[in-house]
């Protein structure tokens, strides 16, 4: 039978969060950096992304990676993070999927007991050490790029809402960060749609009035995540702290949310709620957990920043060939509104 497009991909989860690779049938993409690949990906070859994400081959609460040869010599491998809605620069859940897939199927060499592996992301290199035993990975760490708070305590009227302070942050992605007890939420799933439905007006309304930009790669700008932060307790002499990241289009990241806890540590290093060294739990909304630090600070333009290290775990569910049939209706698939947050106009 003849297929249109035929794609290899390991399925793959990182504390509960989907973030799938593809290991073949894509060739390499045109680009200097791999910020100009992600460029290339989403305005000229948008039509991967859809036919991957979209149902009926994905849905909602996924994500898919597609590895690259690396642009800098000192990584690796390069790889690509694919979203609902759109290409993440830098992810935390994505990066330790991405490095089990690598080490796991053998396309990089595993050493025990541990391994190091340097990956060049749309955000910058990020240097991974993987945790091996007997040909798996037990745990992934992961030393991001620098995060950095663009604003603290920033109000936004929001409509039916009205006036809330947010916190502005980069953690790799530009998050809208919000206190759920400011607002009356608990962190729950039997809140799910309520934090879903005011956590994209939140972010829709502060889009409407601020728009965040790296000052190192302007074209890294705007807002596709919202976090919702609960209370921070201590437990064992560690900081920790539950959260649910909203992403678009409306949906809860089954993760701790890796670049979302390097925001989330950004903002408390700047509130003066954590110090360098300090260890920091992050839960998620199903009480799977990264464990995170600050390894140093810098700066990033003329804001002050935090050096984040995360890390977690992740499991293969998969080995798929993803297929296309020329005759398909949908090749680059469709959403339905009882999956698909899609928010009334």
């Amino acid at each position: 039978m003849h297929f249109s497009r035929s794609i290899t991909v390991v399925g793959c989860h990182a504390e509960g969060e989907v973030g799938d690779v593809i290991t073949g049938g894509v060739l390499d993409v045109p680009g200097k950096t791999m910020f100009d690949k992600l460029v290339h990906m989403e305005t000229k070859n948008d039509s991967l992304r859809q036919l991957l994400l979209n149902e009926p081959r994905g849905r909602s609460s996924m994500n898919t990676n597609l590895l690259l040869p690396p642009c800098d010599p000192r990584a690796d491998a390069g790889f690509l993070i694919m979203e609902s809605d759109d290409y993440a620069p830098m992810s935390g859940s994505n990066i330790i999927c991405t490095t089990t897939v690598l080490l796991e199927t053998g396309m990089l060499a595993m050493k025990e007991p541990s391994t190091k592996v340097t990956l060049d992301t749309a955000a910058g290199l990020v240097t991974v050490t993987a945790e091996c035993k007997a040909g798996k990975c037990l745990s992934v760490e992961f030393e991001n790029v620098p995060a950095f708070v663009l604003e603290l305590d920033y109000l936004v009227n929001v409509p039916g809402i009205g006036q809330i302070s947010v916190d502005i942050a980069y953690g790799g992605m530009m998050y809208v960060l919000v206190d759920a007890a400011s607002l009356g939420l608990k962190i729950d799933n039997q809140h799910a749609r309520q934090l879903v439905e005011i956590g994209e007006k939140i972010k829709r309304a502060t889009e409407a009035v601020y728009t965040p930009v790296h000052p190192e790669n302007p074209g890294i700008k705007g807002f596709s995540v919202l976090e919702f932060t609960g209370p921070v307790t201590e437990e064992k002499g560690a900081k920790v702290a539950t959260n649910v990241v909203i992403v678009s289009p409306g949906r809860f990241d089954r993760s701790p949310c890796g670049s979302g806890t390097c925001a989330r540590l950004a903002v408390m290093h700047c509130k003066g709620e954590i110090g360098v060294g300090e260890d920091f739990t992050h839960r998620s909304i199903l009480g799977t957990e990264f464990h995170s630090q600050i390894r140093g600070t810098t700066t990033v333009g003329k804001h002050s920043a935090i050096l984040p290290t995360v890390k977690g775990r992740a499991w293969i569910t998969s080995f798929k060939q993803i297929v296309l049939d020329p005759n398909d209706p949908f090749p680059e698939g469709f959403r339905v509104a009882d999956q698909w947050h899609m928010p009334h106009n």
